[in-house]
């Protein structure tokens, strides 16, 4: 959009209200100066028709008068400007009005560079002090001419000397005290503006800042209930289809080992409904009465004398020999007291190692070593390469990819580390490392 094409809604609103202050400022400036330059030329020219010299020195004079009142037109740019001008004019018992008004911009506006400076208490001090001496003495100077009829009537000299310099005070030091003072309200004004914007803009970028913790939280949030389910539901779930396999195979040659399997199956099942119904009991909750991450975090948590934890551990690996898993464990080190939260990842990925193993390597053989050392505890369970095939790869499980992916955010969002990958005999291998509790 051009300048000159009119603004319309909100910002053209604006544009009228920033033009129509400009506007105003141009007339009074335009009015001032013009009544500046009728007295500047009047009492210049009044001034050198009583030196007794000719009329066009008179002239010149006016015209010397009206250029100095010019100034007044660019006094908010250059304050300065009509000051000096004022000065030069004074000597012809002229500019008074040029004076008085130079006077009050220098004080209510300050520009920048060498105007600037003069606009200092001391430099307006200084120049209040030069206009009444140069005021008083060019009185003094000219009181025969001026003032012959007040000294005909007995008026005395000293008198009019002190009439003269109380004038002086007058025109200078009240416009300079009264441009102070709105130049000192102008500028509280535009400071009290200037933190208000900032203050409004800090406070944009801090509702911005909420809103991202916000969201942030919410993903953590949701990639953390993720990796509960599926910690919790997957191993069980994991378990029921390969004790359903085993079931399959020996339910006719062997009536006992195939009761035992569905008495297994029935156990691991409830356990799964159970902890699924309360993770979906706490979701049901945030669904319908929103709470903040950490509010959702504390009602998900298990309580420490019901979480999981290394002393759990023994019983996994039971679980996972009942199906038909060859899992050996090692635990070494002195015990030490580890944070719940230390326990319960450790426990996790102690169980999701030993899932995949059921998932990913049918017939192989498993190593879980938890040892306990200097700081924390180590973790590694590692599986031989799958030694039989046929009905067990039926048996194979579905996989999201999402157990390794949980079980590294786990462990190093507890400071820890963490490491998967294949071994040279064709098994995999998964090591952890978590710090004790300070």
């Amino acid at each position: 959009m051009s300048m000159s094409t009119p603004d319309t809604g909100a910002g053209g609103a604006v544009g009228v209200a920033g033009l129509w202050p400009r506007r105003r400022s141009v007339w009074l400036d335009s009015t001032v100066a013009l009544l500046s330059a009728a007295e500047c030329a009047f009492n210049a020219g009044n001034f050198v028709h009583k030196q007794g010299l000719g009329s066009a020195w008179v002239v010149a004079a006016g015209l010397f008068g009206v250029l100095a009142s010019v100034t007044l037109l660019v006094r908010r740019r250059w304050p300065l400007a009509p000051v000096a001008a004022a000065l030069a004019t004074i000597p012809l018992q002229a500019g008074y009005l040029l004076l008085m008004v130079g006077l009050y911009t220098l004080g209510a506006y300050r520009s920048e560079g060498v105007t600037w400076r003069f606009a200092e208490r001391r430099a307006m001090s200084l120049l209040c002090v030069v206009a009444i001496l140069e005021t008083t003495l060019v009185s003094a100077l000219t009181i025969g001419t001026q003032h012959a009829e007040a000294l005909r009537s007995g008026v005395p000299e000293y008198a009019l000397l002190i009439l003269s310099g109380l004038v002086s005070v007058g025109i200078t030091v009240a416009p300079t005290m009264l441009g102070m003072y709105v130049g000192a309200r102008r500028r509280l004004l535009e400071a009290l503006r200037e933190r208000a914007e900032g203050l409004e803009t800090e406070l944009v970028l801090l509702a911005e800042q909420a809103s991202e913790r916000a969201q942030r939280a919410q993903v953590e949030e949701r990639a953390r209930i993720a990796r509960e389910m599926h910690d919790v539901v997957a191993h069980r779930v994991s378990l029921m289809v390969v004790h359903a396999g085993a079931l399959e195979r020996v339910v006719r040659r062997n009536p006992d080992r195939a009761a035992e399997s569905a008495r297994l199956m029935g156990d691991i099942g409830r356990q799964a409904l159970d902890e699924l119904r309360q993770i979906l009991g706490v979701l049901r909750t945030v669904e319908s009465a929103p709470v903040s991450g950490q509010e959702a975090a504390a009602a998900l948590a298990v309580p420490a004398s019901d979480a999981p934890g290394l002393a759990d551990v023994p019983r996994l690996v039971d679980e996972s020999r009942a199906a038909g898993l060859g899992v050996r464990l090692t635990v070494g080190g002195a015990r030490r007291a580890l944070s719940p939260d230390t326990e319960r990842t450790a426990y996790r990925v102690v169980q999701e190692a030993l899932t995949n193993v059921l998932k990913h390597a049918p017939g192989a053989d498993a190593e879980v070593v938890v040892a306990y050392v200097v700081g924390g505890v180590a973790l590694a369970v590692s599986n031989s390469s799958p030694a039989r095939t046929g009905q067990l790869d039926d048996c194979r499980l579905p996989s999201g990819g999402n157990g390794l992916v949980g079980m590294r955010e786990r462990v190093t969002a507890l400071g820890g580390t963490f490491t998967a990958g294949p071994t040279d005999g064709g098994g995999f291998r998964v090591e952890a490392r978590l710090l004790a509790a300070r």
